[in-house]
């Protein structure tokens, strides 16, 4: 075989083995998308909302709800300090800047659990609404089970990677809409656009917030595993709709397509028919795609480039959906020592 013949063998090979890959990809194009009018409860828009998914940060949707029926019940209160423990701080994935001992106020730490996403705030709102960080998750899995979640399961209140941590497009979506239902004098705590922490700004990967009028919440989340994901929760013209994506590439596809869907439900081009959300059934016995290989190694690139083939909204030359020019909502937030840290109750840890 001569050299020339070689050289289109190896190039046809690497076409063939690229072509492979993305035939194995494809599932992952149909990525969980739900979307909801939030008041009569019809499913507008939906691909394999009954799937199981890694939630990621969108976990502390469910945080807090259980942090919010405490409120109501008077076992907590929105002045109920809140203290950075050992567990807290050894938390992965950090941006707040907190140390051991540091104490803010239980409505601080909503909003920086929200707005900022703080992995360790999550867990420090958990040990001080319930004994230990274990008592607060069953209690995260009891009103799963009365809202009727049935694909989900909590491991932990802020997300982070854990198999036994999984949810449904469809049960985010009843999640985030009970949220607001049950709880509308806390939906200041879903507009923030952007936290700052003792001087320190931290801002809310939710783009909408600021680009897409309407926008009240709620969450975003991303790991390696579970890809971007996001609920969202917009109002126009009295009308109010569910969108929820899990799985996205990049922040400018989850930012996009959920602005694309919620125009699109918005000016009645996704017409109701497909039943009530509740009705949707989650699938059962199947574990959730682990996106780790398609979005953090060197597979990564060729995964993105089909992705923004598929959904190009935003990119240079391409129509955007996120149009509008909103001024942020920025909550401040001051911490103090406590002033004796030693006494900080340090939570028995769960085997792994």
């Amino acid at each position: 075989m001569t050299k020339s013949m070689n050289r289109m063998v190896r190039r046809s090979s690497k076409g063939l083995a690229l072509i492979a890959s993305l035939f194995l990809w494809a599932p992952a194009h149909a990525t969980p998308v739900l979307v909801v009018d939030a008041d009569s409860h019809q499913v507008l828009y939906q691909e394999d909302a009954g799937a199981p998914w890694y939630p990621a940060s969108t976990t502390k949707l469910m945080t807090a709800f259980v942090v919010f029926e405490a409120l109501r019940s008077g076992e907590v209160t929105l002045t109920t300090p809140v203290t950075m423990t050992r567990n807290a701080t050894k938390q992965a994935f950090l941006e707040s800047g907190l140390t051991f001992g540091r104490t803010m106020t239980l409505e601080d730490a909503l909003f920086a659990m929200i707005t900022a996403s703080a992995n360790d705030v999550a867990v420090a709102l958990a040990e001080a609404v319930a004994p230990d960080e274990t008592s607060f998750v069953r209690k995260m899995n009891e009103a799963a089970t009365r809202l009727g979640l049935t694909g989900t399961h909590f491991s932990n209140p802020n997300g982070l990677f854990d198999r036994q941590n999984y949810t449904t497009a469809r049960d985010l979506a009843i999640l985030g809409m009970e949220v607001d239902r049950m709880f509308p004098e806390y939906r200041r705590f879903f507009l923030a656009s952007a936290v700052t922490i003792d001087g320190k700004e931290i801002k809310s990967n939710n783009l909408l917030l600021t680009r897409f009028n309407g926008t009240i919440g709620m969450k975003t989340g991303f790991l390696c595993a579970s890809g971007r994901n996001i609920v969202g929760l917009a109002t126009r013209n009295g009308k109010r709709v569910m969108v929820v994506i899990l799985g996205a590439t990049t922040e400018r596809e989850r930012n996009e397509r959920s602005a694309q869907y919620l125009t699109q439900a918005f000016e009645g081009r996704l017409p109701s028919g497909a039943g009530l959300v509740n009705n949707l059934q989650n699938q059962t016995g199947v574990a959730p795609q682990d996106m780790r290989t398609r979005l953090c190694t060197d597979q990564s690139a060729a995964y993105e480039a089909s992705r923004n083939a598929l959904y190009p909204m935003g990119l240079p030359g391409n129509e955007s959906y996120l149009r509008d020019e909103i001024p942020g909502q920025v909550h401040a937030i001051s911490t103090r020592a406590n002033e004796n840290p030693a006494d900080v109750p340090i939570p028995v840890q769960r085997p792994s």
